[in-house]
């Protein structure tokens, strides 16, 4: 194929249709596939086992993560489900400091036999000596904190314990935490990958043969898989991944440093790449509730990673399950989640909410 993300997110598993010659992915979505003869058929029984139109969204997320195996999900927390579910319990599991609130609230109280470990994984030199797996954001969430995926994967793996990466926020246009040591790669593809705030799912890639067929099994097992519409839509996102990402990180470098000057604001949080920035506000959550309220063009919304501007107060939305835990977010904090608009109707909305 080639080297260029730009030309893989368009053709990677994606050749035209070899009956039709359709340039785009066919979606099949027959629940089930008539065999030649008991066990004999042309890959493919029951939709929940495998899809065709899944098989090439995972082939596709396989080639772009630099990864050998990739499965589909219904959410980004169902895949982020089904590798914990990997885990024995009573597990050992190190966390980042401002996770997502529900990858908390999936590890604190769901999977309770599980022992969290929440620790800021940007300055992290050493492991508790019984982790079993670290479980990175990079960039975390809301934080945007940036974290040394190579140098926590060296010390994971000198201990035997598994370093999972939340690439969501970063993508594979940007990072391939497979490159630099990680052993799960995890997305919700809600997100960038979808990119239009019209699908939910989520994504799981790996390297390790093992660590696929446990995934795999619990895929089928579960049945937690995405419809063939939504792997249609996926498929469709990446295709301009690429264009959408530069002009998401354009615009949300602009909007960092316009908040960096702005007399209201105490502290800016972007860390040089990507679309998401997060502030927080002198006057504290008040303010912070007040300007959520007052944009037209951001709309206040939870979620992240599309065309349209977001804004959300994480305290009350998409971190309040973390709330009395160590985790908790500053009330005062709001994340933006920059979309591909005019820079300039962008900054004047976030003038007149923060005036």
């Amino acid at each position: 194929m080639t080297d260029h993300i730009e030309t893989r997110l368009i053709h990677a598993a994606q050749e035209p249709d070899p009956t039709t010659g359709a340039v785009v992915p066919p979606i099949h979505l027959a629940t089930t596939y008539a065999q030649d003869a008991v066990g004999e058929h042309k890959g493919f029984e029951y939709s929940r086992s495998g899809n065709p139109t899944r098989a090439v969204l995972e082939a596709a997320m396989a080639d772009l993560e630099g990864g050998a195996y990739a499965f589909a999900f219904a959410s980004g927390l169902a895949a982020e489900d089904t590798i914990i579910r990997t885990l024995p319990a009573g597990a050992h599991i190190v966390i980042p400091t401002d996770a997502y609130g529900g990858t908390y609230r999936l590890f604190a109280r769901v999977h309770t036999s599980l022992t969290i470990a929440a620790l800021d994984l940007s300055s992290l030199t050493q492991l508790p000596d019984d982790t079993d797996m670290v479980w990175i954001e990079s960039p975390t969430n809301p934080g945007l904190s940036v974290v040394d995926i190579a140098g926590i994967a060296k010390l994971a793996h000198a201990q035997g314990a598994t370093v999972v990466v939340d690439n969501t926020f970063a993508t594979p246009y940007l990072q391939r935490p497979l490159e630099l040591g990680a052993d799960v790669v995890v997305h919700s593809s809600t997100k960038y990958l979808g990119g239009h705030s019209d699908v939910v799912g989520g994504l799981v890639v790996t390297n390790d043969a093992a660590m696929a067929e446990q995934i795999g099994f619990l895929q089928n097992a579960t049945g937690a898989v995405p419809s063939p519409f939504d792997c249609y839509l996926v498929l469709r996102g990446l295709k301009t991944l690429a264009v959408r990402m530069d002009r998401h990180q354009e615009n949300a470098a602009a909007v960092a440093a316009f908040l960096g000057k702005h007399t209201a604001v105490a502290k800016v949080l972007y860390p040089g790449s990507g679309g998401m920035v997060s502030f927080t506000l002198k006057a504290g959550e008040a303010a912070a509730l007040a300007a959520a309220a007052r944009t037209t063009v951001f709309t206040l919304a939870e979620s992240l990673g599309a065309v349209e501007s977001l804004i959300e107060h994480p305290a009350r939305m998409t971190h309040a399950s973390v709330e009395g835990s160590s985790l908790a977010v500053d009330p005062a904090l709001l994340r933006l989640s920059v979309g591909i608009e005019h820079v300039d109707d962008l900054i004047a909305d976030l003038t007149q909410a923060l005036s």
